[in-house]
């Protein structure tokens, strides 16, 4: 309302900018909403989640593998993620997932392909599982050290806590609806994650557009310039306000390269934003207690940054 009243033609644009991307992500929200309220009222879900136990090592290699090769976007994966923490599958497995999976997926990497070339297509690819990796380690040390044990934000999921044992399976019913309280129970989820979803996805859209409209390209660019690693340290952290989307930033960072930005800046730039775009981060916020949310931007940071030098060195060498 405010946008309305202080901009009248913003506040317009940015309605339409926000129903844009709500209708944009709306088939892998449905999805996602869909199957995690299939697979509680189905009892599945604890199949699932025990697919997730087994050796650490081996469950944060599979989830980071999966969430850098994966169709869902962060937004999109929310009602999973929530669903399996709420289950008690360990966190250092989910962030693994949570981390890798905003930061490619096939039809980003055919346009990184096309626009920075295949071996940054394949750099960004490796950089995605890489942090996944990295998230998955660092979660697994600190929860190891007795860390974590609350997760999710209070009246978020059904009483996980995300760091103990993964739940006793229930009897499956794949024919659902032919019980009557599991079909309920099927609408009710699905209707919480939904509102929940719509709620912050909103705002934080509304907070994108408002960020494109006010904040100049060429204040970006001129903020990313030059060589060395003072450029991919300041990528990093401008990427986290200043990211633009998956798809527009990759335009922006294919003038700054042919400008003479170095490649690695322009990686941490994409990693960094692509992990703490307002729409990921108000997501998960709204899921995770202020701990768990700190650590997830500390860690995407670090990663992006690591990776981001590490690529600095390989176009080097």
């Amino acid at each position: 309302m405010a946008t309305f009243a202080l901009d009248p033609v913003q506040g317009i644009e940015s309605a339409l900018f926000t129903a844009g991307n709500l209708i944009d992500v709306a088939p892998f929200l449905v999805l996602s909403i869909g199957l995690a309220a299939f697979a509680g009222a189905s009892g599945a879900d604890g199949l699932i989640a025990r697919a997730f136990t087994g050796s650490p090592a081996i469950m944060i290699l599979l989830a980071a593998a999966a969430g850098g090769l994966s169709p869902f976007c962060s937004c999109g994966v929310i009602p999973l993620i929530a669903a399996l923490l709420s289950m008690g599958v360990p966190l250092s497995a989910v962030m693994a997932f949570w981390l890798a999976s905003p930061v490619m997926d096939p039809s980003m990497f055919v346009l990184t392909s096309g626009v920075l070339g295949l071996d940054f297509a394949i750099a960004k690819t490796l950089a995605a599982i890489g942090l996944g990796l990295f998230g998955g380690a660092a979660v697994a040390l600190f929860t190891k050290a007795g860390s974590f044990s609350s997760i999710l934000r209070e009246g978020v999921g059904n009483g996980g806590c995300g760091g103990g044992k993964v739940r006793t399976v229930q009897p499956i019913v794949w024919r659902f609806w032919t019980d009557r309280s599991r079909l309920s129970k099927f609408s009710r989820e699905g209707l919480k994650a939904a509102l929940f979803l719509a709620k912050w996805l909103t705002l934080a859209f509304l907070l994108e557009s408002l960020m494109l409209a006010y904040v100049p390209a060429n204040l970006i660019a001129g903020a990313l310039g030059g060589t060395g690693l003072a450029p991919i340290a300041t990528a990093t952290l401008v990427g986290v306000p200043a990211y633009l989307n998956g798809y527009a930033a990759l335009p922006l960072v294919s003038g700054l390269v042919d400008q003479g930005m170095a490649p690695g800046a322009g990686l941490a730039f994409l990693v960094a934003g692509g992990v703490t775009s307002l729409p990921a981060a108000i997501a998960v916020w709204a899921l995770v207690n202020r701990t768990v949310f700190a650590l997830y931007i500390g860690l995407a940071l670090a990663g992006s940054f690591i990776s981001g030098v590490l690529y600095q060195l390989w176009c080097i060498l």
